[in-house]
């Protein structure tokens, strides 16, 4: 959105009064102050629905409190007790959600697919619109093999030093006329019915179907289409995409509209701990099964069951490389070949096909891998000071050998591989682990979960995006203590820690200053928007640096303000705050009516209202009075100029205030 130069300067003035030095200042001024008063209960069911949910919808605060917050909080601990179909209709149309791996590979085929079927080594699908999606990746495979080799080829000099300049004009000209004529038939492809449409399109060329998919006219092609049809014509283009992209309105679907709102808090938070990168490579495809079949079943569960099964998945074996690891020791670096059928036996010429797999795996293979056993204890059990050593590090990738995937570019499941593992005896944290296969990494699992660095560095981080960017030390001890005495149940560490005194501290109470996801989220749940696409939403968590599942170092995302207050991004929050409110976000409705049916008929009633229900009655006199004097502005307030006593513009002080640095915390 483009906005007035005056609301511009208004931003700027609000950023010099309330800008990042002042919220950080802010927020560690309430983390430093020791008064542990306790807040009233409208307050408390406020503060409640800021940390257990991403954000209060209209209403939210008083259905809480009719509840009883307690009793609610209790509720939001059970998530499978709660009805949630108003989100699974929203969701539905999100095919690929519900496929497993092997089928979002074979639908949605990557590059090394495309090539095997264009060398003859797979064949194309008899589904006419699967085999449409591989025909036009294939077109664009050939097209970028034929430019490799015109580049490849030595540039003819005299050809290049004299350009014929009719020819390029008359060029030109034919690609003017194409681009008429297909404009043309555009139009007219957007006029049939929607099963019309994909007939006519899937009996295009490869070449015309790509322009389509990816032209600007691309939401009125899959208008009224089913949501198969849609999948199909936006794979024409980029099949990877369709996956990525559904992987990622999902996420965002889930955290505004789901009734099961601490789960998609735990949810996040556990993705965040265990993070994996989307853009390498095959976790592309591997991240929709590592959300859905690894994170969500365990997120309110023991620890120690999250633990193994991110050990255990694709996803992550894939993104730290634990599948390449191979011990030294081992049969496989040492060249043994496989055994036989019988036991004992081993086959002394094994068929071509599998020397030539053993060839690749050995290439691909090169020896001990020592990434995932160092994040293994770094980040996601024990901390950076959690009491181990770098021989403890290589310890633990010994004992990890052999974990591994079962052809991985096709969707395969987490394999043991005894020819990969180290044999020997190995000492983890002063434990000896004694030879026993794919059971050696079982044990070292449950000793990480169950020490206590584990149980303190988790309980630290559960408080940091709980209660405060530095959590008082006291309730991270009892936290861990829960911790260990209930074997690290999360669901009874999160009760620990919502009945402490910390967590209902009055200095607690909008002490966090939300990230880039909780403002978007938060935003979008307290206007009560209807997110029927929710793409630029996910542009605009890009623009501002969080982009979902898109941090490619293990460590996650920073959860602390430090990270994300500065002028820059407070200016970008504000800017998406005024085209959410304005409705110039395509596929987000927001109506003004639903935050305020009837608004009074002066500017100052109005935004008085409107501060209660978009910040709990938390805006402070200098931001209210500072907007207050941007709405005498007419360019401002979007008033007629020759009519500066017209009704109250909702949708412009909706977008000030979802701006406004109390909005920014929670």
């Amino acid at each position: 959105m483009r906005l007035p130069r005056r609301t511009i300067l208004w931003m700027c003035l609000l950023l010099s009064i309330f800008g990042p030095v002042s919220l950080v200042i802010y927020a560690k001024k309430k983390e430093s102050q020791s008064s542990v008063s306790q807040m009233d209960e409208r307050k408390r069911a406020l503060h409640a629905l800021n940390r257990l949910t991403f954000g209060a919808r209209p209403g939210d605060v008083d259905r809480v409190m009719s509840v009883g917050v307690d009793k609610w909080i209790e509720v939001q601990l059970h998530p499978e007790k709660i009805s949630d179909g108003a989100l699974e209709a929203r969701l539905a149309p999100l095919r690929t959600l519900r496929m497993n791996t092997k089928e979002l590979v074979e639908t949605f085929p990557p590059q090394r697919v495309i090539k095997a079927v264009a060398e003859g080594k797979k064949s194309l699908p008899n589904d006419p619109e699967k085999r449409a999606v591989y025909q036009s990746q294939l077109a664009k495979y050939e097209e970028r093999k034929e430019k490799k080799q015109e580049l490849a080829q030595p540039a003819n000099t005299d050809a290049a030093a004299a350009p014929d300049a009719n020819a390029s004009d008359s060029i030109e000209a034919a690609r003017r006329e194409a681009k008429l004529y297909a404009d043309l038939d555009a139009q007219q492809l957007l006029d049939l019915p929607p099963d019309e449409r994909v007939k006519r399109i899937l009996e295009m060329s490869p070449d015309e179907q790509r322009d389509l998919a990816r032209g600007k006219n691309r939401d009125q092609l899959v208008e009224g289409m089913s949501p198969q049809q849609k999948e199909t014509v936006m794979a024409l283009n980029n099949p990877q995409q369709v996956v990525s992209n559904e992987l990622m309105q999902a996420k965002l679907l889930r955290e505004i509209y789901s009734e099961r709102q601490l789960e998609e808090v735990m949810a996040d938070f556990w993705m965040n701990h265990f993070n994996v990168f989307i853009g390498k490579g095959a976790d592309r495809y591997l991240l929709t099964s590592y959300e859905r079949d690894v994170i969500r079943p365990h997120a309110m569960g023991k620890f120690e069951d999250l633990l193994v099964a991110t050990a255990k998945s694709p996803a992550m074996l894939f993104y730290l490389d634990n599948w390449l690891s191979v011990g030294p020791d081992s049969d496989f670096a040492l060249g043994i070949p496989k055994r036989g059928p019988r036991r004992g036996y081993y086959r002394r010429f094994p068929p071509p096909s599998q020397r030539r797999q053993q060839q690749a795996e050995k290439r691909e293979r090169r020896g001990l891998n020592e990434n995932y056993g160092r994040e293994l204890m770094e980040l996601h059990t024990l901390g950076v000071n959690g009491g181990y050593t770098q021989k403890d590090v290589t310890e633990v990738a010994r004992v990890l050998t052999g974990w591994t995937i079962e052809q991985p570019n096709k969707g395969g499941e987490f394999k043991f591989e005894e020819r990969m593992h180290e044999p020997g005896t190995k000492i983890v944290l002063g434990h000896k682990i004694k030879p026993k296969g794919e059971g050696e990494g079982r044990e070292v699992l449950h000793i990480l979960a169950h020490h206590p660095s584990t149980a303190k560095f988790i309980s630290t981080k559960l408080a940091t995006r709980f209660v405060s960017d530095n959590p008082p030390t006291a309730l991270i001890d009892r936290m861990a203590e829960t911790f260990r005495k209930k074997n690290g149940d999360i669901r009874e560490v999160l009760r620990t820690m919502f009945a402490s005194p910390e967590f209902w501290a009055a200095d607690s109470y909008r002490a966090k200053v939300k990230t880039p996801l909780e403002f978007v989220v938060s935003a979008a749940r307290a206007t009560g928007a209807d997110v029927q696409d929710a793409t630029p939403l996910i542009r605009t968590l890009n623009s501002m640096g969080m982009q979902p599942y898109g941090m490619q170092p293990p460590t996650g995302y920073s959860m602390k303000a430090d990270a994300w207050v500065n002028s820059a991004a407070l200016l970008a929050r504000m800017n998406f705050a005024l085209a959410l409110s304005n409705g110039k976000l395509k596929g987000v409705t927001f109506d003004p009516k639903s935050l305020m049916p009837a608004a009074p008929p002066d500017a100052t009633g109005t935004l008085g209202l409107l501060e209660t229900e978009l910040a709990g009655g938390d805006v402070s006199q200098q931001t209210h009075d500072t907007i207050v004097k941007q709405l005498n502005d007419p360019q401002i307030a979007k008033r007629r100029l020759d009519d500066a006593s017209g009704p109250p513009n909702v949708a412009v002080i909706t977008g000030l205030l979802l701006g406004s640095p109390e909005f920014q915390k929670r």
